[in-house]
């Protein structure tokens, strides 16, 4: 082969990434002799991961770590699919980025940036027989949740991101900003993220269980605050916040965060951890509703995006209040 023979009928760099996979190359008419060649010292191309190479002399960057940790987590596609004549599709098979990669790529502030990581966490099926390596380390699911794109970079959902992310660590002010950024800055629900660490077995460590209490603290001040919106941008009547109820005699029936006594109507928002939310709030619930209270539930993810269809359920239930029985006379206290 002379200097001028070409690898390809086109040029490899124009035709591709710069971080290409030994498959997709081979797909291109680049075979693993010219591979090995073109990764010679002082050559233009560098292997980046087993299989992976780095069509370009200099440092990786970020788009390059994660792409080739993509690479070498996915399943090689199959007879090299192609997308458009000379390329091929990115070959990442099931694979997804997790954990900080992931909260970086996201926008999370709290998280390093990618090329500060001394890894890349990638997500695949527990059937793969695919080990860590240099800067990749892999992680498996049982089942995968569905990806979410930025940039063409499949990333795990919010919540499982998190949840791998807080196995890798041990700082617990580290712990603690990411998940309260999590919550503030809308990324996902506060419960979604508890049972994911919860599924996890993450909720036994102590810096954890601290984390989640300020987590779950923070997602009830969000939600608490799309709850007053709601009710003055729908102009529902103003009810009374944050109440506990009882029966005369102080037989305590449960807390709930609005209740509208003349049409004995009580909202509760879901924002309890996993362990205390089944149990706790389906027996508060059925002994109110035998005392005539409707009892309306309502998740903060649900507030923050059906907001209307919410003042809808709760105008319905005052009105249908007058077609019922008069509830049982009951205490209401600051809670």
């Amino acid at each position: 082969m002379t200097q001028n023979t070409p690898l390809s009928p086109r040029p490899v760099h124009e035709a591709v990434r710069r971080v290409q996979s030994a498959a997709q190359l081979r797909a291109l008419g680049v075979s693993a002799a010219q591979t090995a060649a073109q990764c010679l010292p002082g050559g233009p191309w560098q292997q980046l991961l087993p299989s992976v190479y780095l069509l370009h002399p200099g440092s990786p960057t970020d788009d390059d770590r994660v792409r080739g940790a993509l690479l070498y987590a996915g399943k090689p596609p199959a007879g090299a699919r192609r997308t458009a004549p000379g390329r091929v599709g990115p070959g990442y098979g099931e694979a997804m980025v997790t954990g900080l990669a992931a909260l970086a790529l996201y926008g999370f502030t709290s998280a390093p940036p990618v090329i500060a990581l001394h890894r890349i966490d990638v997500l695949v099926p527990r059937t793969r027989r695919l080990r860590s390596t240099r800067f990749v380390q892999v992680t498996r699911a049982a089942v995968l949740p569905p990806p979410q794109r930025r940039l063409g970079v499949p990333l795990a959902p919010v919540e499982r991101a998190l949840a791998d992310a807080v196995a890798s660590l041990t700082d617990a002010a580290t712990v603690r900003r990411i998940l309260t950024e999590a919550v503030r800055g809308g990324y996902c629900d506060p419960a979604a993220v508890v049972r994911e660490l919860d599924g996890a077995g993450m909720l036994g460590r102590a810096h954890v269980v601290d984390a989640v209490e300020a987590l779950l603290a923070e997602g009830r001040a969000v939600a608490e605050g799309r709850l007053y919106e709601m009710v003055r941008a729908h102009g529902l009547p103003q009810p009374l916040w944050n109440v506990e109820l009882s029966l005369p005699g102080s037989t305590f029936l449960g807390g709930v965060d609005a209740y509208w006594p003349e049409q004995a109507v009580a909202l509760e928002l879901g924002t309890r951890s996993p362990r205390e939310e089944h149990v706790t709030f389906t027996a508060e619930r059925e002994h109110l509703e035998r005392l005539g209270v409707t009892v309306v539930r309502v998740t903060p993810q649900r507030l923050r995006d059906a907001a209307a269809q919410l003042s809808v359920v709760l105008r319905t239930a005052m009105m249908a209040a007058e077609d019922r029985e008069p509830a049982a006379y009951l205490v209401v206290l600051p809670r």
